[in-house]
């Protein structure tokens, strides 16, 4: 079973973020103050909760010191996300991810301990001008937002096998799944004996920093 998450602060972001989550299978708690954003998240989250999260009284009685994992994201108050999170680590929190304003209130979260914070225009604006300038541009690993997952089709490379082609020594890439050209699922960690085939599908995986166009 899946461990819960929570997810304070149910606005736009907050909710997308929840039900996106809820839909794939993970149990969420939801917690907002405000009554027509609880109202609408009771028929889509496992659990909601009408609750103020700058009090940290509430934050114990909900029992966030036993969830693992916390999203806060509540508005443009810069004070009570910060207060908020303070008491999350004090509770025991292990990951604790917020939404941030600006890049002033970023470095102040990650100065409170923060594990992750997410500027949304700021993420959406480079994933967009990443995949008009990257051809093969997927998304960000979610475990590094300096490392990025990106698609290539083999032209060039045909013929030779990965590990004659020592990708990850020589670019710094680490190839993690191969859809062949007629094939409809991707085949993940493939040998290093794997002859490619022209019109192979490659998911690469390298650092942001590098992402210059490869040819394969």
């Amino acid at each position: 079973m899946k461990k819960e998450i929570a997810v304070i602060g149910l606005g736009k972001f907050g909710f997308y973020f929840a039900r996106t989550l809820a839909e794939l299978g993970t149990p969420v708690i939801g917690i907002d103050s405000h009554a027509s954003r609880v109202q609408r998240a009771r028929d889509v989250l496992t659990q909601v909760f009408r609750a103020d999260a700058t009090s940290s009284e509430a934050l114990e009685q909900l029992g966030l010191g036993e969830v693992p994992h916390v999203l806060v994201s509540v508005g443009d108050s810069i004070a009570a996300s910060s207060m908020i999170c303070m008491y999350l680590k004090e509770l025991g929190v292990e990951r604790v991810w917020v939404k941030a304003v600006n890049p002033d209130h970023q470095r102040l979260l990650y100065k409170l301990g923060v594990d992750e914070v997410i500027i949304p225009e700021q993420f959406a604006a480079v994933q967009l001008a990443s995949r008009v300038a990257i051809p093969g541009f997927l998304q960000y690993a979610t475990f590094d937002s300096e490392m990025s997952f990106q698609e290539l089709v083999v032209d060039r490379w045909a013929g030779r096998t990965l590990r004659d082609l020592d990708l990850t020594n020589r670019r710094g890439i680490q190839i993690i799944a191969i859809r062949g050209k007629d094939e409809k699922n991707f085949h993940f960690l493939p040998s290093a004996d794997y002859v490619l085939r022209k019109g192979d599908h490659l998911v690469v995986i390298r650092r942001t920093s590098d992402m210059g166009e490869i040819r394969a």
